[in-house]
């Protein structure tokens, strides 16, 4: 397991270094991962330069008080879906003076399985702040991790920190001209 949180955190460092060399920071919406994520982002020192802060949101009530992902959001659809993780990386967004921010919501196992969403089930957001006033550009994704809790967590983790690298280093051509202000 050493060699896959050593993978993470270079990762992790990887974005960072991505993100400062725009003038970016990053936020963080974790639920199922617990802070890995943020904890990842700040393994390198001077990791204040792109990490702005950490929400981990693992009740209901947190998602709902501290990110705003609305009641009937979770209602209609619970916490591990995606039109929850984009409420969470959007929330995340607004609550912070990050230009990018990432969300994971999950079952990591070995219970809270339910008809549909087996253990393993991992839901996924990122959200990029567009131009000012404008509505942050979202993706979500849902996978299905195999493994025990720990597997399944760091699985997650490195999944949200990587497709966050590539959507900075791929969609983003030009980032003054999205920078949030």
């Amino acid at each position: 397991m050493l060699a896959d949180e050593d993978r993470l955190v270079d990762e992790a460092r990887a974005l960072g270094l991505t993100l400062a060399a725009r003038g970016w920071m990053v936020a963080t919406a974790e639920s199922c991962t617990g802070g890995a994520i943020a904890r990842a982002l700040s393994e390198t020192a001077g990791s204040s330069a792109w990490l702005d802060r950490g929400f981990v949101t693992y009740s209901n009530d947190a998602k709902r008080e501290v990110l705003g992902v609305g009641a009937r959001t979770l209602e209609r659809h619970g916490a591990v879906s995606e039109p929850t993780a984009r409420e969470m990386a959007t929330g995340a967004l607004a609550a912070s003076r990050a230009h990018l921010a990432l969300s994971v919501t999950g079952i990591a196992g070995p219970g809270g399985a339910v008809p549909g969403k087996p253990v393993g089930t991992v839901c996924f957001g990122w959200a990029l702040a567009a131009a000012p006033g404008a509505a942050p550009a979202v993706l979500t994704e849902t996978l299905h991790l195999p493994g025990n809790r720990v597997e399944v967590r760091l699985a997650a983790a490195r999944h949200a920190v990587g497709q966050a690298l590539r959507m900075v280093r791929e969609m983003v051509p030009n980032p003054s001209a999205s920078a949030k202000s």
